[in-house]
């Protein structure tokens, strides 16, 4: 276990300090189709609620997404939907938390509105490769940018061959989306690297993710991690989704205790108390050295 890089988010609004605490970022799926929660949360007052919710369950960030990129994700939403899925629900939550809110897209079009009503960080799964104007509005409007790392296409990306070395390509990849970013005029202190769990890599190439996390700290960047509920956790377990909760917290204490500063969940409260815990023993690992 290596010392966690404490630095600052800057977001539109404030500066939020990382690598003293874990942040929870909570999920917020208005989708009929996400592959969790789909559905639950598609009604904008059951969305309204949740996003209430998941303040006062802990969070510190609520991730607003309008499209499913579960796999076979063989089919883009049309951005006109994917807005009137979000912007409005943005708007009203933006009023009534405390806490910053993100949009969950890769469409400069959607990122737009989302800002526009109140979206403070874009989370991009394409890292900047699927949208040439996604950077531009980002460095423009000075929200924050969490870039993950994928490989392919919308279409293709759940169907990628495996690399040799998962985490050279990780790393490789998050660097070009990082020089792109500062290419458009993002700083560095607005950015966070996701090393894409599930995202074109097979089951054991997310485990090696999670046990070679602290490789992505020379980056200088806030790592967030997204483990939650996912299909490697389900291959490992052998159990369906819905019983995935206790591989989620302990998919989270790992991905802590090797230098995550964010972790993205959908159980917010039961992940409140394994970062608390994850917490106080990097504090104590590294008090008085």
């Amino acid at each position: 276990m290596q010392a966690r890089n404490r630095c600052e988010l800057r977001l539109p609004s404030r500066k939020l300090i990382l690598g003293e605490e874990t942040l929870i970022m909570g999920v917020l799926n208005a989708t009929p189709d996400s592959f969790y929660d789909g559905g639950r949360y598609f009604r904008f007052r059951d969305a309204v609620s949740r996003g209430l919710q998941l303040e006062d369950e802990g969070a510190d960030i609520v991730d607003v997404g309008g499209e499913s990129t579960r796999p076979p994700f063989d089919r883009v939403l049309p951005a006109a939907e994917e807005i009137r899925r979000v912007a409005p629900l943005i708007e009203v939550l933006r009023k009534r938390l405390k806490i910053p809110l993100s949009v969950d897209t890769f469409k400069s079009e959607v990122a737009r509105a989302a800002i526009s009503a109140g979206a403070e960080i874009v989370n991009d799964v394409s890292g900047l490769r699927w949208d040439p104007q996604l950077c531009k509005l980002v460095a423009s409007t000075r929200t924050a940018l969490v870039l993950m790392h994928s490989r392919g296409t919308p279409a293709t990306m759940h169907r990628m061959p495996r690399v040799l070395d998962v985490m050279k390509a990780v790393t490789k990849g998050l660097e070009r989306s990082i020089r792109k970013a500062a290419s458009a005029g993002i700083e560095r202190d607005r950015l966070i690297v996701d090393p894409g769990l599930g995202f074109s890599k097979n089951p054991e190439d997310n485990l090696k993710i999670l046990n070679k996390l602290e490789a992505l700290g020379h980056l200088r960047i806030p790592i967030l991690v997204g483990t939650s509920r996912k299909s490697f956790l389900g291959r490992v377990l052998g159990l369906p989704v819905e019983q995935r909760l206790l591989g989620s917290l302990a998919s989270c204490a790992i991905a802590v205790l090797e230098g995550a500063h964010i972790v993205r969940v959908h159980d917010v409260r039961e992940t409140r108390q394994v970062v608390k815990v994850c917490d106080a023993v990097r504090q104590s690992s590294f008090r008085g050295r």
